[in-house]
């Protein structure tokens, strides 16, 4: 089958109407769909089972590192949320309140939970004294609500899922080893669970988190050339501390403020999993996360045997795979278009000349490519297949970003560039933000993050013509 053969005429082509297609696909191959309050997501069983494989597979990297799961409120009283001055200003515009409880006004409003900072450090303040009660390495999954005036689902939705990993330390060294340590955490679970390439970098202080010294990020490109902001990880230093009076006696029996980080990685990923990877013809999912790993396809299943070894096969390879049989009576080529839309990894179809010849077809949804593989060989052969779909994704998907990121070195060529060619684009920048607020007046761009790779494209800022302090990439983002 041709690669541009397009298998599922509901979905609109990416070329075509990039927005419309990523709609079309959430909807087709029944991720999400929308509910009756507006800007909020009923995320179905698939979407849902995609969701678990990303959190159960996080949940297990941050266990590893010793964070424990924690379950805080949902509501938090104004006066807490106006402790810390920078945090309730920048989150401000997007909170829901609570103002009535029954057919009482309360006495106090109550936010419905945007971020938990707040609650953290109030509980912080009871349970840590003494540096022997720190670390604390606390996540918590869960939803939170921020009143979003344009939304789509997963990218940007009022209330979506998330982790969001709050730690204590003794001193500003732990809590910024802690910051950079799990943003790595984010980039390796981009880069070996979801195939997803990624530029790790710092924030500027224009575009970092409301309350924190320093915001890290990981930023992905998509199918589109636009930037998404995948996993962020911030230091906040002792200033929550500050505001919420958390002291701790320290080994020399002295008082001080404990050092504090902050984490998050939401169900928006799963947007960036599918303007990364997918196709015209829908999903094309990592393995490590794929609800289905492998679909059985029993062809001519009405004849002797056929549905038999089908239902044999499923059971030996469920030890290898996350394994579907589909024995209804659709045809095969409903069958076909509707696992290739659901992005499933791999197909493996059986019919009764295979069966006579102890073989199966195996085909992979990222290439379409075939192969006739014996019986025999599949519990090895199986995971290499999902193993090679899943490195070809990577080096898909990075080949695009390197062929789409550019170079600009004065700011007419960064407008040329930012207005005719979506990707993204590597400059100077002097450091001052009424640079960043003028690229992104005439070029429509803003600073995605100052990579960690630092590159010496020249020595001034490519907007003023100052001298440069940091290479930062620039791009159109979701």
């Amino acid at each position: 089958m041709a690669d541009n053969k397009k298998m599922v005429e509901a979905i609109t082509s990416m070329e075509e109407d990039f927005t419309q297609w990523y709609t079309d696909v959430v909807k087709k191959a029944e991720l999400a769909s929308y509910s009756g309050v507006r800007g909020c997501m009923i995320v179905r069983p698939y979407g849902t089972a995609l969701w678990e494989n990303i959190r159960n597979d996080l949940d297990a990297r941050f266990k590893a590192l010793g964070h424990e799961n924690i379950m805080m409120p949902l509501f938090i009283p104004e006066s807490l949320l106006q402790r810390e001055k920078d945090h309730v200003e920048g989150f401000a515009p997007e909170v829901a309140w609570v103002t009535h409880g029954g057919e009482e006004k309360l006495q106090e409003r109550l936010c419905v939970r945007p971020t938990s900072e707040t609650v953290f450090c109030e509980h912080y303040a009871d349970i840590i004294h003494s540096y022997r009660d720190l670390p604390k390495l606390y996540n918590q999954w869960c939803s939170v609500v921020r009143w979003e005036k344009t939304t789509r689902p997963f990218l940007r939705t009022m209330e979506f899922y998330w982790q969001e990993g709050h730690t204590m330390h003794e001193t500003a060294e732990e809590a910024w080893a802690e910051t950079e340590r799990m943003l790595g955490v984010y980039a390796d679970f981009c880069e070996q669970s979801l195939a997803i390439p990624v530029i790790k970098g710092r924030k500027t202080d224009k575009e970092k988190f409301a309350g924190a010294e320093a915001t890290y990020t990981i930023e992905a490109m998509m199918h589109d050339g636009k930037a998404l902001q995948s996993g962020t990880s911030h230091y906040f230093g002792d200033g929550f501390a500050r505001a919420f009076d958390i002291q701790y006696t320290d080994r020399a029996n002295k008082l001080q403020y404990p050092h504090q980080t902050s984490w998050g990685m939401s169900t928006r990923i799963i947007g960036a999993i599918i303007m990364t990877h997918g196709d015209d013809n829908g999903l094309v999912l990592p393995p490590a996360v794929a609800p289905v790993q492998l679909v059985i396809l029993p062809i001519a299943q009405h004849k002797p045997g056929v549905l038999e070894k089908a239902a044999e096969l499923k059971e030996r390879l469920a030890k290898v795979a996350r394994v579907k049989m589909d024995d209804s009576d659709n045809s095969p080529g409903w069958k076909f278009a509707e696992y290739e839309m659901k992005g499933v990894p791999l197909r493996l179809e059986i019919g009764p000349r295979d069966i006579e010849n102890n073989q199966c077809v195996l085909v992979r949804r990222d290439n379409r490519e075939k192969t006739v593989v014996s019986l025999d060989e599949l519990e090895t052969k199986i995971p290499e297949l999902l193993q090679a779909v899943h490195d070809g994704l990577y080096q898909k998907a990075l080949a695009r970003r390197e062929s789409m990121t550019y170079t600009a070195t004065t700011l007419d060529e960064l407008c040329e560039i930012a207005n005719n060619k979506p990707g993204l684009i590597k400059a100077m920048w002097c450091g001052e933000e009424s640079c960043e607020l003028q690229l992104k007046e005439q070029a429509g761009v803003t600073s995605r993050c100052m990579p960690f790779e630092q590159e010496e494209l020249g020595e001034t800022c490519v907007c003023c013509g100052k001298p440069a302090k940091k290479m930062v990439v620039w791009g159109k983002a979701y």
